[in-house]
């Protein structure tokens, strides 16, 4: 009968403890925010993407357009921002001022054997809700590429490439609050 009660006592104490470890746990439950943003979306609703006008050197004319659609896709799949052409909570701008060619990789007859293409883009991000947010700053990325090859036949890769990159470091930059 006394082995009864111990054993009852320790099935009670354990269910106990089993208790609070479970409230404690459930006070401590880490949070994760899966869409790579770190927006709080009960404040921030909207984002206006301006244009990015190319003010380079070297201007190659369509890689203002695919800048501009990998920015706002980036945003749309990665964010609950919606987009507006209009006054909003944060705003993307800037322009790409940098279209450049250098040789790279010099081989023993003083010939290049790689050529880097790099795009510089200058971004102006402005938290509407709070100015301690705002950002203007330079973004660069590059891919090397065969000194054999003509530019005309490999940069739309390149330039789609290169977007990419620059997108994320953007992103990352100021969406992304990393």
């Amino acid at each position: 009968m006394v082995s009864n009660r111990i054993s009852s006592r320790l099935v009670s104490l354990q269910v106990a403890i089993c208790m609070m470890i479970a409230m404690v746990l459930a006070g401590c439950v880490p949070s994760y925010k899966f869409n790579g943003s770190a927006l709080d979306y009960s404040v921030y609703k909207t984002v206006n993407v301006s244009e990015f006008p190319i003010r380079a050197a070297l201007v190659y004319p369509p890689l203002q357009q695919t800048f501009e659609n990998e920015l706002l896709d980036y945003i749309s799949r990665n964010t609950r921002l919606r987009t507006t052409d209009g006054p909003s909570d944060l705003q993307i701008e800037g322009e790409i001022t940098g279209y450049t060619l250098t040789p790279q990789a010099v081989t023993e007859n003083a010939l290049a054997s790689q050529t880097r293409l790099t795009i510089t883009v200058r971004v102006k991000y402005i938290d509407n809700k709070d100015d301690k947010n705002n950002i203007d700053q330079s973004f660069s990325a590059y891919r090397d590429f065969d000194a054999s090859l003509l530019i005309t036949d490999v940069q739309d890769g390149l330039c789609q490439e290169i977007s990419k990159e620059l997108v994320e470091l953007i992103f990352n930059s100021t969406l992304g609050n990393w």
